[in-house]
């Protein structure tokens, strides 16, 4: 391959792919893309050695959903991972990916997750399965994964699964999978152990090899905060108030959506901010860019597309509020700061499924990203009072202040108070908007008061409220504290409970305490909550988003709330013993009658395995 593809257009996918790549912000293949897809498009077999983060996931995903029958809802690829994260983050991507693919399913399948969940998941069925050496070989062996169609077979990170000891179970699932499958096998390196499976198991492969040569400036200074699920907008704006050289922000996002969305949510916060993104015309992206340049803007929060190619002096910091699919986005991202010499600070959210991406970019920009602790709310109160002084001061420097002089002088006169507890008034009046004392948050807790973990590392679980507490909320709700309110989300959207508390609980600042029982329903949902809210947090609860849902709470009449349909009581335990195949003691080595793979179905034989740990 000589030339490589100016877009993805140019690789012949289908029209359904390209509308998805377009808007998850991809634009140009990485060299990986371009050189693996034309291969894997004409079903030729292919040895791949790339590094993590180069956009590998990409590269094979695209041509396996290219060639899928959608009409035929069985395995037709399977991708074998090393570890389960990693399988989640590839069914996630080929999920993103086939977004406009009718019908299209995705199974992650690993150690860890329930066996009967699966065992369900498979029997709906699914067109492609993502999973671990272990747990294939679990369904394979029970005759609950059956790949007589598998068409593909995609082997991801195979040095990481030699090194975790999976490389003999990798071996024996590809005997057991049909010999006219196309197999992709890729690898950051390429030791001898692979070579022999590369040897064995693919037809005349051809050798892709993609050295990641991405760098970064000098002058950025790379920070990550490791994310705590709904916390991240808090956390932004607390990063924002606090940071000391702060002039002007591009905060990146994935979707279109998402910068609309972040940057409503900014300004409503008291920030100068601004979306861009595609959708938006080449005129009114100019003049979010003008209005950054001549300081009527702040920040900006844009995808990856519509940020290309930006040059403005004053951006001293870039924000990964989501992190980027590979590692040249990350670099693409960054560099809109730090340029010409000046100092810069980019700093990336990661969420704890995604510390793989972060030493990926650790890698491939060949510097260390040091974790950093949010700012607690004492910081962010300090910060705001030393500003409010500083613009007091200036005023007093500056300005002829000979009127509102008289006007404190009446207002002394007439209503007998001293000049201190005027001056205490105006600056309460002052500060309203943005308040000085920054009050306890809803959660009852500090998203700041632990420093940022180790990637991998779990918090400290809150301590469960008591039984005396659950009581005293419900004979509170019985005297009339509480009443139900309706919400504009429900199962069909994907909502669950702790969702919803956490939402009115950060969003609303409704502590924990005072949000009582939730009850689900198909397109809406009703929520305990303190009787005679007051209308200004009405209006704004309203706009809160659960599931991308504005709540649009309200307040249930007493007809509506005897109107609800009766939530039925959970059904009794059964207590007698199973007698199905999974509570008989699984023998390895013989597969169930009738669940065989093409001429091997007849003798229903495999060989013994040796069992590992996931």
């Amino acid at each position: 391959m000589t030339t490589t593809p100016a877009s993805f257009s140019d690789l012949d996918l289908p029209a359904a792919l390209l509308t998805a790549l377009t808007e998850v912000g991809y634009e140009n293949p990485s060299p990986i893309q371009a050189a693996c897809i034309p291969p894997l498009l004409a079903g030729h077999d292919l040895l791949g050695e790339a590094q993590t983060g180069t956009g590998k996931t990409a590269a094979f995903a695209l041509p396996a959903l290219a060639r899928l029958d959608l009409a035929q809802c069985r395995p037709q690829v399977l991708v074998l991972t090393p570890t389960r994260e990693l399988a989640i983050q590839v069914a996630e991507a080929f999920q993103k990916y086939a977004h406009h693919l009718p019908g299209f399913h995705v199974l992650p399948v690993y150690g860890g997750q329930s066996m009967v969940v699966q065992l369900r998941q498979l029997k709906r069925g699914a067109h492609i399965i993502v999973g671990t050496p272990g747990r294939v070989m679990d369904h394979l062996e029970r005759g609950s994964l059956v790949l007589d169609g598998l068409r593909t077979l995609v082997l991801d990170e195979a040095d990481e699964m030699l090194r975790m000891g999976f490389i003999d179970d990798v071996e024996w699932i590809l005997e057991h999978t049909p010999a006219e499958r196309q197999t992709a096998l890729f690898s950051a390196t390429m030791p001898e152990p692979i070579r022999r499976v590369a040897h064995r198991h693919l037809r005349e492969p051809q050798e892709v090899k993609i050295r990641a040569a991405t760098s970064t400036v000098a002058t950025i200074r790379q920070r990550y905060w490791l994310v705590r699920g709904v916390d991240k907008l808090d956390a932004l704006t607390r990063i924002l108030e606090v940071e000391d050289d702060f002039d002007a922000a591009i905060v990146f996002v994935r979707t279109k959506t998402a910068t609309v969305e972040l940057a409503e949510r900014l300004e409503a916060r008291g920030h100068a901010a601004a979306a861009l993104n595609g959708d938006m015309t080449q005129g009114l992206r100019e003049q979010v860019i003008e209005r950054l340049k001549n300081g009527a803007l702040d920040i900006v929060v844009a995808t990856d597309v519509a940020a290309r190619g930006i040059d403005v002096p004053r951006i001293s910091h870039v924000i990964n509020y989501d992190i980027p699919y590979d590692t040249e986005a990350y670099v693409h991202r960054i560099g809109r700061t730090g340029r010409a010499g000046r100092q810069g600070t980019a700093i990336l959210f990661v969420a704890p499924r995604e510390t793989r991406m972060l030493k990926a970019i650790e890698r491939a920009t060949r510097q260390p990203i040091e974790s950093i602790a949010l700012p607690s709310r004492d910081a962010v109160a300090d910060r705001r009072i030393a500003q409010f002084r500083l613009q007091v001061v200036e005023t007093l420097k500056n300005e002829d202040l000979g009127f509102f002089m008289d006007v404190v002088n009446r207002i002394e006169e007439e209503e007998s108070f001293s000049t201190h507890e005027i001056a205490a008034a105006l600056a309460f009046l002052a500060q309203r908007e943005r308040p000085l004392q920054i009050e306890e948050s809803g959660r009852g807790w500090d998203i700041a008061t632990a420093a940022a973990a180790a990637p991998g590392a779990k918090a400290e679980r809150a301590p469960r409220e008591n039984r005396d507490e659950i009581l005293a909320r419900r004979r509170a709700f019985s005297e009339g504290m509480l009443m139900r309110y309706r919400i504009e989300v429900g199962r069909e959207h994907g909502a669950n409970p702790k969702e919803i508390v956490g939402a009115i609980a950060n969003e609303g600042g409704i502590e924990g305490r005072y949000i009582g029982q939730i009850h689900l329903f198909d397109d809406y949902s009703t929520v305990e909550l303190p009787r005679d809210l007051p209308a200004d947090l009405l209006g704004a609860m309203k706009r809160i988003r659960v599931r991308q849902r504005a709540l649009q709470i309200r307040p249930l009449s007493e007809a509506e709330a005897a109107a609800l349909p009766q939530r039925r009581p959970p059904a009794a335990r059964d207590t007698r013993p199973r007698n199905d195949e999974r509570a008989a003691p699984r023998k390895h080595g013989k597969a169930p009658a009738g669940k065989g793979f093409g001429d091997r179905k007849a003798a229903g034989q495999f060989p013994p395995r040796r069992k590992r740990g996931e």
